[in-house]
């Protein structure tokens, strides 16, 4: 065990903003923070996925706080009984990756750090597709090479997963892909980066079935068209805490309808009249991360989509979980999202 130097930087009030408590969870290789009152006592921990969780049943980033989202009996440690406090971590909760040590008042007095997050060991980029949507812009060059902020999209892609420190990284190719791998060949990687071949079309998760050898870990799969500043150690991390088998980033995405929404009850009978109402939904990200478990379920060269192999996880008892985005994404499949992107230019510093 490892006792935390810096432990103010881990530390809030309860009534901090669920955005400010993202920001200083963002600062520190570790995903969470703990709450106290005016006197240093602990009144609860709060992590990343505590917060996720939150967006996930509707929690707001400006309106709710760390007090609406934190774990108010987290697990603690005792000053002075370093036994029960290696107890904790080696005994009763292995998954254990902090310990907030207190004193017989309730104050804090140092953090423990338990079970390091596990890295991704591997990342597949599907960039096989047509890219229909985008018209004449990908009839001579692949959707995943349009540029955003003066560079590819898929150097974004591969960017962003580089920072991540994913060592092995596959691109799936089909339409125009010798376009891809020669962009690839002149990059200046920093992971090592291997093509996949379809050479029939694939979907976009049959390809997976062409990954050598049997899966040692889960694989997060991207697809080759999402710009996002997501934080996939959070994302590996939340899927392990929990035993998933899949977890699928999602986005909320919002639409106002452009009439009144009428509501009735079962006889028919009018019960108002809502005008021009916002619909929020949570809408697949793109971003995928697949225990071994998947593996099974794609048969090689047979066409699959992502869609058909979470529905066909979930049918055989398979725990899949949902992992809201609330950083910046962007799904550049349509023209319109493609030319909103150029503008921004919020991905040329990708974190």
């Amino acid at each position: 065990m490892l006792s935390l130097k810096d432990i103010q930087s881990h530390v809030c009030f309860p009534g901090l903003i669920l955005r400010d408590v993202l920001a200083r969870i963002n600062v520190s290789p570790y995903l969470f923070q703990i709450v106290v009152d005016q006197d240093n006592r602990l009144l609860g921990t709060i992590t990343d996925g505590d917060v996720r969780r939150a967006l996930l049943n509707g929690a707001d980033l400006l309106k709710h706080t760390a007090a609406e989202c934190m774990n108010a009996s987290p697990i603690v440690g005792r000053h002075g009984q370093d036994e029960y406090n290696l107890y904790k971590f080696t005994q009763q909760r292995r998954d254990l990756v902090f310990l907030p040590i207190v004193d017989d008042t309730g104050r804090l007095l140092t953090i423990l750090l338990g079970r390091e997050t596990q890295p991704i060991a591997t990342a597949v980029v599907m960039a096989g597709g047509l890219g229909r949507r985008l018209g004449e812009q990908t009839r001579t060059t692949p959707k995943p090479l349009l540029e955003v902020g003066g560079r590819p999209i898929l150097d974004h892609v591969l960017e962003k997963l580089e920072k991540a420190k994913i060592n092995e990284i596959w691109v799936s190719v089909r339409y125009l892909g010798e376009q891809i791998e020669n962009f690839i060949n002149q990059r200046s990687n920093t992971s090592t980066i291997k093509i996949l071949h379809e050479d029939s079309i694939l979907g976009t998760a049959g390809a997976l079935a062409n990954l050598p050898g049997p899966w040692q870990h889960p694989i997060l799969v991207i697809n080759g068209d999402v710009l996002t500043q997501v934080d996939l150690t959070a994302l590996a991390e939340f899927h392990t805490s929990h035993s998933y088998d899949a977890t699928l980033g999602v986005a909320s995405y919002g639409h106002q309808v452009p009439y009144g929404v009428v509501r009735y009850n079962d006889q028919g009978t009018f019960e108002g009249i809502d005008e021009k109402p916002s619909l929020n939904y949570f809408v697949s990200a793109g971003v995928y991360y697949l225990s071994p478990a998947f593996r099974g379920l794609i048969a090689p060269n047979q066409p699959l989509d992502m869609p058909q192999l979470l529905n066909r996880g979930k049918d055989l008892g398979l725990r899949i979980g949902l992992f809201p985005i609330h950083e910046s994404w962007i799904d550049v499949g349509r023209p319109e999202d493609l030319s909103g992107a150029q503008k921004q230019h919020v991905f040329s510093n990708d974190a």
